[in-house]
């Protein structure tokens, strides 16, 4: 698989970067926040999205350890912000104003030996409406001893 997608796109997807969560379900107009973990420190990450729909790999913001962001082209500066943690191993991309055009797969990215390594990826769906959680239901608990009855066979009378 990394071969392949090497080849075609020049990136590798890679265990050093940990992306969490998996899967993201979120509300039209709130916002959203996917992690990566980095194994090491690294000068900063990259973030792309994956459009199943437009079928295009988008470059979306670079954050430098230092904190400087770099946005790819046509990228709001409002929508899109990575937060990173002082020892440079952990970033979160911050994504407001959902919109069903946010919908994808998100992925961070580091770069190593001129290669991107990527992360597992985030898949991202926006809806209008949130479905509502299934109900569970339990049977009611009985505090009194339930007694068994077994019904014997009656002996059959001859007469």
């Amino acid at each position: 698989l990394c071969i392949l997608v090497s080849f075609f796109l020049g990136f590798c997807i890679n265990l050093l970067l940990l992306q969490t969560p998996e899967n993201i379900l979120a509300q039209t107009n709130n916002k959203t926040e996917i992690l990566c973990e980095l194994r090491k420190e690294h000068t900063g990450v990259y973030w792309y999205r994956w459009s199943q729909e437009r079928q295009n790999f988008e470059f979306l913001i670079f954050s430098s350890s230092l904190g400087k962001a770099t946005y790819g082209t046509n990228i709001r500066k409002d929508k899109f912000s990575v937060h990173g943690a002082s020892s440079h191993t952990s970033y979160s991309l911050h994504i407001s104003h959902l919109h069903a055009s946010d919908n994808g797969t998100y992925y961070c990215s580091v770069s190593q030996s001129s290669q991107l390594l990527l992360g597992s990826g985030t898949r991202l769906s926006v809806v209008d409406v949130l479905p509502l959680p299934q109900k569970t239901t339990q049977a009611p608990f009985s505090k009194k001893p339930v007694r068994c009855v077994t019904k014997r066979k009656a002996s059959s009378k001859k007469g």
